[in-house]
């Protein structure tokens, strides 16, 4: 499952997002939310065209509001508790999804994150994995933030042993 928050993504990182996410496996459900009415997000069409991402509508009531992070924020729920997912792609620089990803993963479900160096490190700390979307397809410098791997190659190595019963 896909998730983007379009007014905190540049359209020209979809492809290179969309071929990192192919390698967790794939993604039944792309969904990118905005207010196409926007000039702001006028050239979205072409690239949820070829990548097959639904685009969901959110007028903005007030200027200045998160009216699409709510309306992605409530629908990821919703997707969340049909119980069919084992994994939430967000793909925003925005920390207000910090408590969604930490939602999620209270349901043991894995979060990838992608977005801009610029990105909170709440919303970053909050992902299982976290990937700088300027550095995605420049392999000498692709820096991926693993915030749930271990470090101490013991420690790894227990936690690849069978559980005791």
């Amino acid at each position: 499952m896909v998730l983007i928050d379009a007014d905190n993504t540049s359209l020209t990182a979809i492809p290179g997002i969309l071929e990192e996410i192919a390698k967790f496996g794939s993604t039944s459900v792309r969904r990118a939310y905005g207010d196409w009415s926007s000039k702001h997000l006028s050239g979205w069409r072409r690239v949820m065209l070829d990548h097959s991402i639904q685009p969901i509508q959110q007028f903005a009531y007030t200027t200045g509001k998160n009216a699409s992070d709510i309306a992605m924020i409530i629908q990821a729920m919703d997707l969340m508790h049909s119980g069919r997912f084992y994994g939430f792609c967000l793909v925003s620089s925005d920390s207000d999804f910090t408590p969604l990803a930490m939602r999620l993963r209270e349901q043991a479900l894995r979060v990838y994150g992608f977005g801009e160096k610029k990105t909170p490190k709440p919303f970053v700390e909050s992902c299982d994995k976290f990937t700088y979307i300027e550095l995605l397809g420049d392999s000498e410098q692709k820096t991926e933030v693993d915030t749930k791997a271990p470090t101490d190659p013991k420690l790894f190595n227990l936690l690849k042993m069978p559980l005791m019963q």
